[in-house]
């Protein structure tokens, strides 16, 4: 099980499918998940104020999260949910104890087998806390915003690099201060600045980690 978490921007999503394909593991991507809870709710209607319909929702949702695809009940919203509106509601959605639990539960089942990659905000610090390997990516805000905002998977890189960055400020400020599995550092998780590092780079890192962990066993 490798753990890989950090804030928005940082690589984790890019990193983590390498790696998956260099190791030939599963890679889950946890955020997708919340994304497209919070797509659902938005299609019935219901109030993201309202959490246990919202976890009532997560719980029965079927919901498939792999291979670079995403879909909740049949729906494939892979696009769909890579836009500003869907980032400001899967904060929202996150914030939600009850729905965490969910979505936790699930995140734990789709791991529990190993070789997976699996990224999110959480993943080392409560979904995994026994993860072989925890890595947390971080860079500058402006370095985050940068990427997001020339990122073609998501469709609000239209909306400029100042919107971009104030967003993953204030999406920065919900995760850092939620009740329930805020985003923070492991204490045993290694932490790489991505800032001035090329994905192949911190690529690298990621291997020689799982490498010397392999080798101590």
């Amino acid at each position: 099980m490798i753990a890989i978490d950090g804030p928005s921007g940082a690589g984790k999503g890019t990193v983590a499918r390498t790696l998956s394909e260099h190791l030939g593991y599963r890679h889950i991507d946890t955020g997708a998940m919340y994304r497209a809870v919070a797509w659902k709710a938005g299609h019935e209607a219901l109030s993201l104020d309202d959490e246990p319909a919202v976890a009532a929702l997560a719980a029965r949702a079927k919901l498939i999260v792999e291979g670079g695809v995403v879909s909740i009940d049949g729906h494939d919203v892979t696009r769909t949910i890579r836009t500003p509106e869907i980032d400001k509601a899967a904060a929202a959605v996150a914030r939600l104890p009850s729905v965490r639990e969910v979505l936790v539960r699930r995140q734990r089942d789709e791991g529990r087998d190993g070789g997976v990659v699996m990224e999110g905000r959480d993943i080392g610090t409560v979904v995994f806390p026994d993860a072989d390997v925890k890595v947390y990516l971080d860079a500058s805000q402006e370095e985050r915003a940068r990427r997001r905002a020339n990122d073609p998977a998501h469709t609000g890189s239209r909306v400029g690099q100042a919107a971009v960055a104030e967003a993953i400020q204030a999406r920065d400020k919900s995760d850092t201060t939620r009740a329930v599995s805020p985003l923070t550092l492991a204490p045993d998780a290694v932490h790489i600045d991505t800032t001035n590092l090329p994905i192949p780079a911190v690529v690298e890192r990621v291997l020689a980690l799982v490498k010397e962990k392999v080798s101590r066993d």
